[in-house]
């Protein structure tokens, strides 16, 4: 049995990656990330569970029911990072250590894109790397639990 249980959630347009400016977010797609993800996740003897959704109120629920079944959480809220409230604070209802994950480096970007909610109650963030941000995040987020 494995360690540790990490929820991976995925925000709004993550589902069209790889169409989706990939002069941006690059060609992979979000189930080729998932399987990174998975073949990451079986060297650190790690289970998953991914998830998508495009509703803000689902990435709620599923970062709720994470209590008592995750030991930690990987998401990359998409848009929601630079506008939900709702998801910071659900993240921090639930004290789950969360790592924060981007795609692109958000600070290169539009400036709107330069606030994330989520980044104050996560143990850290990596943006930047594209599909690689997500392995360096869940390498650094077993790590953690590991020492913690």
């Amino acid at each position: 049995m494995s360690k540790f249980s990490i929820l991976v959630l995925n925000g709004p347009n993550l589902n069209l990656l790889g169409k989706r400016e990939p002069n941006i977010y690059g060609h992979l797609t979000l189930e080729d990330i998932n399987k990174m993800l998975e073949q990451e996740a079986t060297k650190l003897d790690v289970t998953l569970s991914c998830l998508q959704s495009n509703h803000e109120g689902f990435l709620v629920d599923s970062i709720h029911n994470a209590l008592n079944h995750h030991q930690g959480i990987l998401i990359n809220a998409g848009a929601y990072t630079h506008t939900s409230v709702a998801i910071r604070d659900a993240l921090a209802g639930v004290a789950i250590p969360v790592v924060e994950v981007h795609l692109s480096n958000i600070y290169r970007r539009e400036d709107f894109r330069h606030h994330s909610y989520i980044a104050a109650i996560a143990i850290g963030q990596i943006s930047g790397f594209g599909g690689q941000s997500y392995l360096l995040g869940l390498q650094a987020l077993v790590n953690y639990l590991q020492e913690k």
